[in-house]
């Protein structure tokens, strides 16, 4: 975990920076801030196929840059384009080389909703969030308390952001309150050596409610993994890497649909 816990200083030293530049208010006035939300939930309920939130994502801290040729308005355009049901913006600088600005502008051409994927552990980063253009945003629940898990689902609700709540292990679930929680993220990837292990979310999937909707992350390549998942009931996938290794992102997606039963 000591790699995570770098990640969260560096967080924190961004979120004080973030405190000089901007208020709470001052976020409220942007003109982002009072579009109406995408709700993420309802896009991913297909019950004949697996749903796709598509990622776009620069580079990641364990395989650096995944992808030279980057353009991310580029790369959403496909995504929509393609019928992706949510589109996944990672905006950590440091570690992912994203930018808070790459959701601003997705969000001006967006026709599904916008995930912001980033370490986020303050009401500043919500506030800013729906300041960007994002729907909804991504809660790490081995990053947070319970406390902080119930306090932030409250304050991105109360601005109309949905939360995915991601866990990567079975020791997480006690944390989570699940009538307040129904959009869960499973990670596949081991926090302390980013091993990927596709059967963590079968089997955390097994031991939640019902009335959750549950999406895959993290590790999701082929046919075979989409299978798996679909034979589980999982809901949803997040995947990003598939698309950005692959020199045509279309035809990748097509691919991937078909894989998911969103095609015949």
């Amino acid at each position: 975990m000591n790699f995570l816990n770098e990640i969260l200083d560096a967080k924190k030293t961004e979120i004080s920076k973030l405190k000089g530049h901007y208020t709470l208010s001052s976020f409220k006035e942007m003109e982002l801030f009072e579009k109406n939300s995408i709700s993420l939930i309802d896009s991913l309920k297909n019950h004949t196929a697996l749903s796709i939130i598509a990622e776009i994502k620069k580079a990641s801290p364990s395989k650096g840059i995944i992808r030279e040729d980057f353009n991310h308005i580029s790369i959403a355009k496909i995504y929509f384009e393609s019928g992706a049901n949510a589109v996944s913006v990672l905006t950590d600088v440091n570690f992912f080389k994203g930018s808070i600005n790459y959701l601003k502008d997705i969000a001006a051409i967006k026709n599904a909703p916008l995930l912001r994927k980033d370490f986020i552990i303050d009401e500043f980063q919500i506030f800013q969030s729906k300041a960007f253009g994002a729907d909804s945003l991504l809660l790490i629940s081995e990053v947070l308390s319970q406390n902080q898990i119930a306090e932030l689902t409250q304050a991105a609700q109360e601005i109309n952001l949905e939360v995915l709540l991601e866990l990567h292990s079975e020791n997480q679930l006690d944390k989570i309150d699940f009538e307040n929680n129904k959009l869960i993220g499973i990670n596949n990837r081991n926090l302390n050596d980013f091993t990927v292990d596709l059967s963590t979310s079968v089997n955390i999937a097994k031991k939640l409610p019902d009335s959750v909707t549950v999406v895959a992350e993290s590790g999701i390549e082929n046919e075979k993994d989409i299978q798996i998942l679909k034979e589980n009931d999982l809901n949803a996938i997040l995947v990003g890497e598939y698309f950005m290794r692959n020199e045509n992102i279309d035809a990748a997606f097509t691919q991937l649909k078909k894989w998911c039963g969103s095609e015949n």
